[in-house]
């Protein structure tokens, strides 16, 4: 009932095509920029040190963690957190990532609108992606339509927050590109490959949305139609 042929057709095999075009995407993109030298030999603390001296972000603090592509700012502690994988060669990719999470430390220190949305919906978010979907399955074995919608309720906090998670991420690129020419930090060659880094990046946020609206739309529409 919850894995018919219309669920298959409309909602798995598109978003799955897409978010495993878009994880390709994103390697491709990472592994062929990694692997060029940037022309300032500079690598990831550096640039990271050079762009906050521009930026007026010399308060951030910079740390590693494990893994590949597992970058993230953390505003509780205002500090960027660079991946293994980011800060083990002075690479084209690991500007272009270093100065993406930057720009999450300058939407965070200007007080960006959408940054702080992001922020607002992470309970909600966290306890609709874990709970949300349960509860509509819970709704129509029960033939409950009320609690169905509940479900769905749930369910929508984390769709919005996927939603509001784009112009943030795309903002922060934006500012990365910026960052990137105006510090002189990469050649017209290596700015296209920051370009192609970031714009990789970008579609897996569209596609983790893309999945969201889809599901949502599709349990919309499944308990709409019990009720004709």
């Amino acid at each position: 009932m919850f894995a018919d042929m219309s669920y298959i057709l409309y909602v798995l095999v598109p978003t799955m095509a897409l978010t495993m075009f878009a994880q390709w995407r994103v390697k491709s993109a990472f592994n062929k920029w990694a692997a060029v030298p940037n022309g300032r030999g500079l690598n990831s603390v550096e640039t990271a040190q050079v762009i906050m001296r521009h930026v007026g972000l010399e308060n951030v603090e910079i740390d590693r963690v494990p893994g590949q592509l597992t970058d993230y700012y953390d505003p509780r502690d205002k500090s960027i957190h660079l991946s293994d994988s980011t800060v083990s060669q002075p690479s084209v990719a690991g500007m272009a990532i270093v100065a993406h999470e930057l720009g999450h430390a300058e939407q965070d220190k200007v007080g960006n609108v959408m940054l702080k949305a992001r922020a607002a919906l992470v309970p909600a978010a966290n306890i609709g992606s874990n709970l949300g979907i349960w509860v509509v399955f819970g709704g129509i074995m029960l033939q409950q339509d009320y609690l169905a919608w509940v479900g769905i309720a749930l369910f929508g906090a984390a769709v919005a927050f996927t939603l509001v998670t784009l112009p943030v991420e795309f903002d922060a690129s934006r500012r990365a590109k910026k960052y990137l020419r105006d510090t002189g930090l990469v050649t017209e060659a290596e700015y296209k490959g920051v370009d192609s880094v970031l714009d990789a990046a970008a579609l897996t946020y569209v596609a983790a949305a893309a999945s969201s609206v889809l599901t949502l739309l599709y349990y919309v529409s499944l308990i709409s139609g019990r009720r004709d």
